[in-house]
């Protein structure tokens, strides 16, 4: 092993210690090396903030639904915007850096998603920071600071509002609002994205406990085109605390007409709400998400792992809305912010149990984009919807022409309505199934039939596709592919009976007719040509979870054996190069089978492997550098959910199976479940 990688590791070590030692709702990192360092995401749905190892700098800033094309690929890309949550501090006419602080410690609370930074500089000052994207205010946040000083000082606090390099046509405003009952210091950007394609605009004010007249003065600075900074001076006496606060919003062309009069609308309304207001509706916004929570007693381990995974669920999206998530959710530029079948088949199915009202949301961003998928599947010669790979706000193909993903991963069409349907499963809505759901399955099971061929042996197939496990490109007869077109296609008929449609004929003759093909001891066949190869992740198991195609037990058991065996993370000097979800779905339908000791090593390989310093964020593999990975999140959460908890979507709804828990938990709890937020228990 070389050098390096040992240090990763160690690294990796010291930081899961340091995780373990934890409460259930709290990451800290005391011990912060800024040249591995992996930042943590404070988001509502809609801008995300990463953590940075500099002390009051944030890394960057992405906001939702903003794409235009830039960097590599030649397809559209979430934005990196303004970050205006950037500051300074002077104190004594010395600049706060990482050289001349101490005591350096920075945390995420799960609970009330506000990610605090602390340190001490020497013997002058002890400084406190909070940064909050405000929940309740999708395109504002929030931070707080508080200063105690330890002797007689001087402090200068500045804010900054800087442009990221891709941004141009930057414009900078300041201006002064002063009201009898209030003083607002506004500073505003303004910018085109890379083609001009949006307008993006940031502004953001102070926040002062002060009473009016006796705020602290404003000075404006003009640096570059790229940056700009308002900052005050005050002396503070030995043992005195100041509290100011920074509130800043940011929007686009993607949002609203006028981004420009809308960020500063924004900025306002929340400056005249004021600090203890904004933190009320904030936190209580986030109490009603955790009325949905999962529950472990007697692995504290467990329980904070659970609470992070459906905190970065919770805040890469929100209810109301119609934007999906990412593979990365708002943690950065990862995989461009597109949309793939990792949000429907592994983050989407949390939601859904979880938070019905917030799955809903990710269903419209599809169902918004049907028009797109029907122009796709024409311009391939096939009928109904076929939806992108990779898809960005337009709803095209995004996939880099490079990726054979792109033209050939079609179950991506499957997924999406296999998720209309379960949507309906849980919910019942009569309304959503008619004016929703049905439109998807129709459309969608018009594409299964058009891409079925009927063959000599009076089966259907489908030909030339790239299976769930990538590394198997241009194959024939996919088990997952053929596996989710034959449930849609039956779901497409029981939706049109429910709605008092005629059975659809050629659907149901499609669905019967596309094989699922075997070896002859009758271990089902990852595809056609398929001889044994390593496998990238878990394919034909997904036809048993979260499918219903495979039932039988010993079926069951004989693929999971299979395929276990030739994953690539289990093979020697290949650990690594499976993604997270691809344990996860081993370890579901061991939890199901009742090999409890077995699915709780793989709910361990699903994650723990994967997490990287100082906070443990996900990556997508172990030992990888790309957090945060969501879709892993939501494989590790259906490892609990599905698996542990047995909560299975039926026909009649959310049901729960006969489990087994690991040894040393005592019980699992799922509460807040579904429409009717029902609780489920495991002892």
């Amino acid at each position: 092993m070389k050098p390096q990688k040992t240090y990763f590791w160690l690294l990796f070590f010291v930081a899961i210690s340091s995780l373990k030692a934890q409460d259930a709702w709290k990451l800290t990192a005391d011990k912060i090396d800024p040249n591995h360092y992996f930042g943590e995401t404070t988001a509502n749905g809609m801008i995300g903030i990463v953590s940075s190892p500099d002390p009051l700098r944030v890394k960057e800033i992405v906001l939702n639904g903003a794409f235009d094309t830039y960097g590599r690929g030649r397809v559209g890309n979430i934005m990196k915007v303004f970050e205006f949550a950037n500051m300074e501090l002077i104190v004594d006419n010395k600049m706060v850096n990482r050289t001349n602080i101490q005591q350096f410690k920075q945390s995420l609370d799960l609970s009330n998603a506000i990610f605090t930074t602390s340190f001490d500089m020497g013997n002058d000052v002890a400084v406190t920071q909070e940064v909050i994207s405000l929940r309740h205010l999708p395109h504002t946040a929030l931070i707080n600071v508080e200063i105690k000083a330890k002797k007689d000082v001087e402090i200068t606090p500045i804010s900054i509002m800087q442009t990221p390099d891709m941004l141009r046509d930057v414009k900078n405003f300041y201006h002064l609002i002063d009201r009898p009952h209030a003083l607002i210091p506004l500073m505003t950007s303004v910018a085109k994205t890379p083609t001009g394609k949006l307008t993006i605009a940031a502004s953001n004010s102070f926040l002062f406990n002060e009473k009016h007249g006796e705020e602290p003065r404003i000075v404006h600075e003009e640096w570059d085109n790229g940056m700009h900074r308002m900052k005050f001076t005050k002396k503070l006496k030995a043992g005195e605390i100041y509290k100011f606060s920074v509130v800043g919003s940011v929007i686009s062309t993607a949002h609203v007409p006028d981004p420009h009069n809308e960020a500063e609308r924004l900025t306002i309304f929340a400056a005249l709400e004021k600090k203890d207001r904004l933190m009320k509706r904030h936190l209580e916004a986030w109490a009603k998400l955790w009325e949905s929570d999962i529950i472990i007693e007697g692995d504290a381990e467990a329980q904070r792992a659970a609470h992070a995974a459906l905190y970065h669920l919770y805040a890469f999206c929100r209810e109301g809305q119609a934007y999906s998530l990412s593979p990365m959710g708002l943690s950065g530029l990862g995989y461009n912010g597109h949309v793939f079948w990792d949000t429907e088949l592994w983050m989407y199915p949390p939601l859904l149990i979880m938070k019905p009202e917030i799955a809903k949301s990710i269903l419209e961003y599809r169902f918004q984009r049907l028009e797109v998928a029907k122009a796709n599947a024409k311009v391939h010669g096939y009928q109904g919807a076929m939806f992108p790979w990779e898809s960005d706000d337009s709803g095209q193909e995004s996939t880099p022409v490079w990726a054979l993903t792109g033209p050939f991963q079609h179950h991506i069409s499957g997924d999406i309505a296999f998720a209309f349907w379960k949507y309906y499963q849980v919910t019942k809505d009569k309304t959503f199934l008619q004016e929703r759901a049905y439109p998807i399955l129709k459309e969608v099971a018009d594409f299964w039939t058009s891409r079925a061929e009927k063959g000599i042996d009076g089966k259907y197939h489908i030909i030339n596709v790239v299976c769930a496990d990538e590394w198997a490109e241009n194959v024939d007869d996919n088990a997952f592919t053929n596996g989710v077109a034959k449930e849609v296609l039956g779901y497409a008929n029981q939706a049109a009976m429910l709605l008092g449609l005629p059975e659809n004929r050629q659907w149901k003759e499609v669905q019967e007719g596309l094989v699922i093909l075997k070896f002859p001891d009758g271990t089902t066949r990852e595809h056609a040509s398929y001889n044994g190869e390593i496998i990238k992740q878990g394919d034909v198991n997904l036809l048993a979870y979260p499918l219903k195609q495979v039932t039988d037990i010993n079926h069951i058991k004989k693929d999971l054996q299979f395929y276990w065996n030739v994953l690539a993370d289990n093979q020697p000097g290949r650990k690594g190069q499976s993604p997270a979800m691809a344990q996860a779905i081993f370890s579901i339908l061991n939890a199901r089978l009742g090999n409890t000791a077995i699915a709780y090593q793989q709910y361990l390989e699903s994650y723990q492997s994967n997490q990287i310093p100082p906070f443990g964020v996900l990556a997508e593999t172990a030992g990888g550098t790309n957090p945060y990975f969501s879709t892993g999140a939501g494989g590790y959460l259906q490892t609990l959910i599905n698996g542990f908890g047995g909560l299975d979507i039926t026909d009649a709804g959310i049901m729960q199976l006969k489990v087994k828990l690991p040894d040393h938990w005592k019980s699992l709890t799922i509460k807040g479940v579904g429409v009717e937020k029902k609780t489920y228990s495991v002892k």
